[in-house]
């Protein structure tokens, strides 16, 4: 069951995804006449993030605040409740797809992020099970990556709704290097009856 309807807040210059419900994330976004760092950025990274664990809303928000610190934030998706896939003996999950933009390689990024799940209590003892926090590289540009036990695109990510749904939202266009196929095409195609609701808009 989703949690009390409470807002999120990361202070700065924010973008404001209205309430489709009452949660709602609010994020810093790079505005437009911001120089200096922005012109150093030159790669755009699409990440999943999930948590069914504690107080999920709160968890998303500390890890959007967290990926800041590895770049900029350029959109971040609504929040959905969905429903958990292949170990399905656990709470359901909220997710959001964030694009970040930022200077780092796909394994210096894949670094940060298991360095902030593992600060988080993150522990991996059940494959596909319960996580404080999960953040999923997708989409790297159009890289593709298949080593150090990074694989990017994500390997299942064309299957997978609670994904999909999302990362539509903010990148309907981008592409699927190996697939050559577009997020949103992907999403038409998916079979996948796995219940995803929407808890707010952009």
């Amino acid at each position: 069951m989703p949690e009390h309807r409470n807002n999120i807040r990361i202070p700065a210059r924010e973008k404001r995804l209205q309430p489709h419900s009452t949660n709602a994330i609010v994020v810093s976004l790079p505005s437009k006449g911001d120089k200096g760092h922005s012109e150093r950025v030159t790669k755009t990274a699409y990440l999943s993030l999930g948590s069914n664990v504690g107080d999920r809303l709160e968890n998303l928000r500390s890890a959007i605040a967290a990926l800041q610190n590895q770049g900029k934030i350029s959109a971040v998706s609504s929040i959905y409740e969905t429903e958990p896939v292949e170990y399905t003996d656990q709470s359901w999950f909220l997710n959001c797809a964030v694009e970040l933009e930022t200077e780092l390689s796909p394994h210096q990024l894949m670094q940060e992020i298991l360095r902030f799940e593992h600060g988080m209590g993150r522990v991996r003892s059940q494959p596909k099970g319960p996580r404080t926090i999960d953040i999923d590289i997708l989409l790297f540009g159009d890289e593709q990556v298949d080593r150090g036990g990074l694989t990017i695109p994500h390997a299942a990510m064309h299957q997978r709704r609670f994904v999909l749904e999302p990362l539509a939202e903010i990148a309907p266009d981008a592409l699927h290097p190996v697939l050559r196929k577009t997020v949103s095409q992907l999403k038409e195609k998916l079979h996948s009856d796995q219940s995803v609701r929407r808890l707010t808009e952009q």
